[in-house]
């Protein structure tokens, strides 16, 4: 175990070995194993945006064992998707990556203002798949967020106990919260904070903007003069939400974009402290080749 690896696991004070044993499997695997960093491909938008949104421009990417494969193939630290996309290649694929089961979905064809996504996998699915951990959607600022709160602590809570990992995925949305106030710099670090204190080892939000949703936030960003004038800075303030460090936050990969904003990103991430990256669309919509070429030179930003 690196240094570096071992003062991230230090820093979950109260969990069980089985969790620290499965922390340490994705902090040790692929090509960032030992820096600290990570890139995991998460694969479950055929579920939540659709099957040609997701894949026709790319279509080997309808094929579940793809995307175990192009997570192989690029030495990425963990693989997450839906219960039907793991079960369709844990067995053949077993022990190449670490998995990670995402146990919520939310469709578009009830795309509600106020979303709240179903249950479509459980904790012994994840043991039975051979997980290394549970991924968990929620969103902060939906009228329906008390029901996910008491969902996720529920799953968190049986995850722990069978030695699994907790990752959540915390995406403001809701009609309270306006399309920009998304990825606000208050709303983002807020999302962040809000995972850590439901238990989450590992955060997944959006990159921040600098815009700020809340009026009482922003008397308190300037009062405290927060820095949030470029990325990087954004990105150490929503790491430094996540108990000033202590828990792992890594940032969505978004929509398919040009390498170089993507790459732009990363440097960002680095920068800011940020623990990595979880790149879906931007990895397996593009052709194999190019999905692997950009996600080294992704790579090769974390190690650095």
């Amino acid at each position: 175990m690196s240094e570096r690896v071992k003062a991230i696991i230090d820093g979950y004070d109260n969990a069980n070995p089985g969790i620290k044993t499965n922390l340490y499997r994705m902090l040790m695997h692929g090509r960032l194993a030992g820096t600290g960093r990570m890139v995991i491909l998460p694969v479950d938008q055929g579920f939540e945006h659709g099957p040609a949104r997701s894949f026709a421009v790319n279509p080997p990417a309808y094929d579940p064992r793809y995307h175990f494969q192009l997570a192989i193939d690029a030495g990425c630290s963990a693989y997450a998707a839906p219960l039907g996309m793991l079960e369709a290649g844990a067995a053949a694929f077993a022990g190449q990556i670490p998995l990670i089961l995402k146990l919520n979905s939310h469709d578009v064809l009830h795309d509600e203002a106020d979303p709240l996504s179903s249950l479509t996998g459980s904790v012994r699915d994840a043991q039975r798949l051979g997980c290394v951990a549970i991924g968990f959607t929620i969103y902060p600022g939906s009228s329906k967020i008390q029901a996910m709160y008491e969902q996720v602590r529920q799953l968190a809570v049986e995850a722990k106990a069978a030695g699994l990992a907790v990752v959540i995925w915390s995406y403001p949305r809701g009609s309270t919260i306006s399309k920009a106030g998304e990825t606000a710099i208050d709303v983002v670090a807020y999302a962040a904070q809000i995972a850590a204190q439901l238990g989450a080892h590992m955060i997944k939000v959006k990159l921040p903007t600098a815009h700020i949703e809340q009026a009482e936030a922003k008397k308190a960003y300037e009062a405290s003069r927060v820095k949030i004038d470029s990325l990087a800075a954004r990105v150490a303030h929503v790491v430094q939400s996540a108990f000033n460090g202590r828990r792992i936050v890594i940032f969505s990969g978004g929509p398919k974009s040009d390498e170089d904003t993507l790459l732009g990103e990363v440097k960002a991430i680095r920068e800011g402290g940020g623990f990595g990256s979880i790149i879906g669309r931007n990895s397996f919509q593009r052709p194999k080749e190019a999905a692997l070429k950009m996600l080294g030179q992704v790579m090769d930003i974390y190690s650095k």
